[in-house]
C-alpha cells in the first residue's frame, strides 16, 4: 500500500503548480497520538478537560458535551497526557472501520479560558506545524479534502493510524504567502456556503416542526373540523361503536372486563370522539396483543435459510416488512405460534428506538415477531391502522414514552405502558379523512425536504470542489515573487533540526560543577 501511495505522489508531483512542492506532515511539524487516561481517572467536572473522538464536529470541537470529560487534578497523571494548543489539527486515528479514520478532522481554535488545560485521548492524532513558516489551516483544509482523506487512508494499517505512518502522509505545500491567500479565499467561500447550508438545515427543522404540528392538529380534531361540521349528524359517535363492540364481545364471552379509562387529566375531545386505549381497540381473538418470545426461545442458532420469517426491529425501523432473511423451521414455528403475525397487524419496537411502528401489508411472508417487538391486531371496525400509527409516532406520544420507559443505556417499553397509552378516537370515517389530510400535507413536506436534501448534497460537492481547486493552485492567483516552497520546506527542516538538537542537548556548551567535578 505504501508503494502505491508513493507512486501516486510521484505522479501528482508533476501536476503541482509552479513553486509548490510535495511534503510529508512529519517534515513540517510534530505528529503525535494522544494518551488516554485510565477509566478511574475520569471525572464529571473539573478544570482539566479531555477531548474525545465524539467531541470532534464539522465546526471544530465541542468542548462542553462530553460525559465524564475531565481528568483528575493529579500532577503525575496530567504530566503524562498530551495537551492541545491553538492551531493544532486533530484527526481520528482509531475506529471500528478503516474508512472512518480521517473522516473527522478538527482545527483547534477558541479554546475556552475556563479550563486550566485541555488534553486529547489516544484515538486522536495531533498535527502541530511551525506556525511561523506554515499556515496550520492549510494542512487542515487539505486533510478535509477528498485528496487529503485518501492520503490519510494510504497510511492506515488495519483500523489504526499510528504516528510513524501519519508522519509520512503527503500534502502539497504552496509558498507561504500563497498559503495565506488560499486560506483567506477558502474561508470566504466556505462562510457563504455554510450560511446557505445553515438556512437549508433550518428549513429541515421547520419541516420537522410542521409535521408535528399537523399531527397535533389531527389528534386534537382541528385538522378535520370543517369535515366534521359538514357531516354533523351523519356519524355514529366513536363511544357508541366502541361500547357496542365491547358488549358483543362480552356476550360471546371473549372479552374480559377492562376497568374504565381515567380521563380526569386528559383534555376535552371534539364531539363524537372518545378517549380509549390500545387494549380496548384490539380484536377479541387470542394473542391479539402479544410480545415477542423470550430470547432463549429464539436464538440465532435456530435460524435457517428459509421457512417462517422472523420480523424484528430492522423491518420496523426501515418500514420495510420485506427486508431481511432470518427464518425458523416448522418445528420452531410450532413452539412459537402464539407470536404469529398476519396482514394488518401493527408491530411496535420495544427497545432502543422505541415506539417505531410498522403496519403489515397484504402478501407478507408467514412468520413471527422477535423479542424486541410487540404486535397488536386491531379491530378494523373501530380503527384505521394508519391513524393509530401516526398517533403513536407523534411527539405527544414520544414524550409519554420517554416519561414511562426505563433502561440503563437505552429506553425500554413494555406491554403495560403500551396498553395504558390514552388514544383520542374519532368515528372511523373521520379517522379515514384525518389520515388523508395528514398524508396530503406530509407529501408536500416530503417533496420540499427532498429538494433540500439534494441541495445539501450539492453543497457538499461544492465544498469539495472549492478545496480541490485550492490545492490545484486554481483558487487564487500566484505571485512569481513568492519564495518557492522548496526553499520554505528546507528552512522548516533546518529550524526543526536546531530545535530538536536543543531539546536533546539542553546543557551543551555550559560548564556545570557537580560533586567537585567539572561537567561539560
Amino acid at each position: 500500500m505504501q508503494e502505491i501511495s508513493r507512486s501516486r505522489e510521484k505522479a501528482d508531483l508533476s501536476a503541482l503548480p509552479e513553486g509548490w512542492v510535495w511534503m510529508r506532515l512529519g517534515e513540517i511539524g510534530e505528529v503525535n497520538l494522544g494518551k488516554t487516561p485510565h477509566k478511574t481517572q475520569y471525572e464529571s467536572k473539573g478544570k482539566y478537560k479531555i477531548v474525545k473522538f465524539r467531541d470532534l464536529t464539522d465546526n471544530g470541537i465541542n468542548y462542553y458535551e462530553s460525559d465524564r470529560g475531565f481528568v483528575a487534578e493529579d500532577g503525575e497523571v496530567i504530566n503524562q497526557l498530551s495537551e492541545l494548543q491553538e492551531g493544532d489539527v486533530l484527526v481520528t486515528a482509531s475506529a471500528h472501520s478503516s474508512e472512518h479514520i480521517g473522516k473527522k478532522v478538527a482545527y483547534v481554535s477558541n479554546i475556552p479560558k475556563k479550563y486550566g488545560k485541555i488534553f486529547f485521548v489516544g484515538e486522536l492524532l495531533c498535527i502541530r506545524v511551525q506556525r511561523n513558516n506554515t499556515q496550520p489551516r492549510t494542512v487542515y483544509y487539505y486533510l478535509i479534502s477528498q485528496d487529503g482523506y485518501q492520503s490519510i487512508q494510504n497510511h492506515v494499517r488495519g483500523v489504526h493510524l499510528i504516528a510513524s505512518e501519519a508522519r509520512q502522509i503527503s500534502a502539497p505545500l504552496p509558498p507561504l504567502p500563497e498559503q495565506q491567500r488560499i486560506v483567506a479565499k477558502i474561508e470566504e467561500l466556505l462562510t457563504r456556503l455554510d450560511a446557505g447550508v445553515a438556512a437549508l438545515r433550518r428549513i429541515k427543522a421547520q419541516l420537522k416542526r410542521y409535521r408535528q404540528a399537523v399531527l397535533r392538529d389531527a389528534f386534537e380534531g382541528k385538522l378535520t373540523r370543517e369535515w366534521r361540521e359538514a357531516h354533523k349528524g351523519e356519524l355514529e359517535p366513536a363511544s357508541v361503536l366502541l361500547e357496542r363492540i365491547k358488549e358483543e364481545r362480552r356476550k360471546n364471552a371473549k372479552d374480559k372486563y377492562l376497568p374504565p379509562l381515567d380521563t380526569s387529566d386528559l383534555p376535552e375531545l371534539p364531539e363524537g370522539w372518545v378517549w380509549t386505549n390500545l387494549e380496548e381497540l384490539t380484536e377479541s381473538e387470542r394473542n391479539a396483543i402479544k410480545a415477542g418470545p423470550f430470547g432463549s426461545s429464539l436464538k440465532k442458532e435456530f435460524y435457517v435459510s428459509n421457512g417462517y420469517k422472523i420480523y424484528g426491529q430492522e423491518q420496523v425501523i426501515r418500514e420495510d416488512p420485506f427486508y431481511g432473511d432470518y427464518y425458523i423451521d416448522d418445528k420452531r414455528y410450532a413452539k412459537l405460534k402464539s407470536c404469529t403475525v398476519k396482514p394488518g397487524d401493527m408491530l411496535i419496537s420495544l427497545v432502543g428506538t422505541i415506539g417505531k411502528v410498522l403496519v403489515l401489508p397484504e402478501a407478507i411472508e408467514p412468520g413471527i415477531i422477535n423479542p424486541r417487538l410487540v404486535k397488536f391486531s386491531l379491530e378494523r371496525r373501530l380503527v384505521n391502522n394508519s391513524y393509530i400509527k401516526a398517533y403513536i409516532e407523534s411527539s405527544t406520544v414520544r414524550h409519554f414514552f420517554s416519561l414511562s420507559s426505563h433502561g440503563g443505556t437505552m429506553d425500554i417499553l413494555n406491554l403495560t405502558i403500551l396498553k395504558r397509552l390514552p388514544i383520542p378516537l374519532p368515528p372511523l370515517p373521520e379517522q379515514h379523512h384525518a389520515v388523508e389530510e395528514i398524508e396530503q400535507r406530509f407529501s408536500v413536506a416530503d417533496a420540499i425536504e427532498k429538494t433540500v436534501d439534494q441541495s445539501l448534497k450539492q453543497a457538499g460537492r461544492l465544498r469539495q470542489s472549492i478545496l480541490k481547486r485550492a490545492f490545484e493552485g486554481k483558487l487564487v492567483p500566484q505571485d512569481p515573487a513568492d519564495e518557492p516552497a522548496d526553499k520554505l520546506l528546507e528552512r522548516i527542516k533546518q529550524e526543526r533540526s536546531k530545535q530538536q538538537a536543543n531539546v536533546q542537548s539542553p546543557n551543551k556548551g555550559r560548564k556545570i560543577v557537580k560533586q567537585g567535578k567539572l561537567l561539560l
